[in-house]
């Protein structure tokens, strides 16, 4: 017997002549009627609310407005293609049919997945940029040890130069590199006496955590905060309209997001690299926490803005399919 699936809504005149025709039709072209209500999900009014009633069995759909002849005629073509299904390879469909109906703890999981994905990556965005400020915060607190799991945790995933790095507690948000030649701040070497900040290791501007005075460092540096950040922003940005923000267009995710962090990081790397030649071509330069954290903004935001909502297209076509077999296993 084939499956049914009828979208409609309460207080729906044509959603209720459509259920009678179907009735009518039940002698005719045995079927299973699954009504499914569209203002019970919000994915399901975006996508079926202005065309109640809508009739789906198979790959066959009607919308609205649905009349006997055509509503027999899709019966009739969904009824010998479950025949013909049938006769090709009768086990094996009949399996797919009865996993088709049924929710499974795998199915379940799937569909939790598909709609709390975004307050997943909220979270996970919320830890991965938060955690680091709380090692300044053990070490104001005298809980080094807690401190230092942070640090060894983030070690393999950021360089953490102290010269390009955040820092809490202190007397300046940031030291940067004497390279920098920032006006009217104390520099990193000035700040903590290291003076080999420049060496091609920098482990002790790696390893230098912040003291009292000059406050605690953070063991993230500033473009991956601002990355991070800025995807966190635009992910409960995201949330907070409804997940209703079209993709960002790719050229322009290259030209605002893409291009001005390389151009600016490759740029500096390049030029620190004491090559001979290199150096008339690209003069030695160390970028600001102002720049890193500029162009590192604008990749992290323009990045979210460009995969977000292509993950929210697929999830909600996951969402759809996840509803109408719950429906139907409902039915069952």
């Amino acid at each position: 017997m084939i499956t049914v699936t009828l979208y409609v809504r309460a207080d729906c005149h044509l959603c209720e002549q459509a259920e009678v025709e179907l009735e009518s039709l039940q002698e005719e072209y045995p079927h299973r009627l699954v009504l499914v209500d569209v203002d019970s999900e919000p994915d399901l009014r975006r996508a079926y609310g202005f065309d109640v009633p809508v009739l789906e069995v198979g790959p066959y759909k009607l919308h609205a407005p649905l009349n006997r002849p055509d509503m027999a005629m899709t019966l009739g073509a969904a009824i010998d293609r479950q025949d013909q299904l049938n006769k090709a390879d009768s086990t094996a469909f009949q399996k797919a049919a009865a996993r088709a109906q049924e929710m499974t703890g795998t199915d379940r999981l799937s569909f939790w997945i598909a709609r709390h994905y975004l307050l997943v990556f909220n979270l996970f965005l919320l830890l991965y940029v938060g955690l680091p400020f709380l090692a300044p915060l053990f070490m104001k607190t005298g809980l080094k040890p807690a401190a230092d799991v942070i640090q060894v945790i983030y070690r393999p995933l950021c360089h953490q130069w102290g010269f390009r790095s955040w820092y809490l507690f202190g007397e300046q948000a940031f030291y940067p590199h004497a390279a920098a030649q920032m006006q009217g701040f104390t520099s990193f070497e000035q700040a903590t006496g290291i003076t080999d900040a420049n060496d091609p290791g920098r482990l002790k501007a790696r390893e230098y955590a912040g003291n009292e005075l000059v406050g605690y460092k953070v063991p993230l540096c500033e473009r991956d905060v601002a990355i991070w950040g800025a995807m966190l922003f635009f992910g409960l940005l995201f949330a907070v309209v409804g997940r209703r923000i079209p993709p960002l267009h790719w050229l322009m995710w290259v030209l605002v997001g893409l291009v001005p962090v390389s151009l600016e990081g490759f740029s500096q790397h390049f030029s620190q690299l004491n090559r001979t030649g290199l150096s008339q071509v690209l003069p030695y330069r160390e970028s600001t926490p102002l720049l890193r954290t500029l162009t590192g903004f604008l990749f992290g935001f323009t990045t979210a803005w460009f995969g977000f909502p292509v993950v929210e297209e697929v999830m909600r076509d996951s969402r759809l399919f996840f509803i109408k077999k719950s429906a139907r296993s409902i039915k069952d």
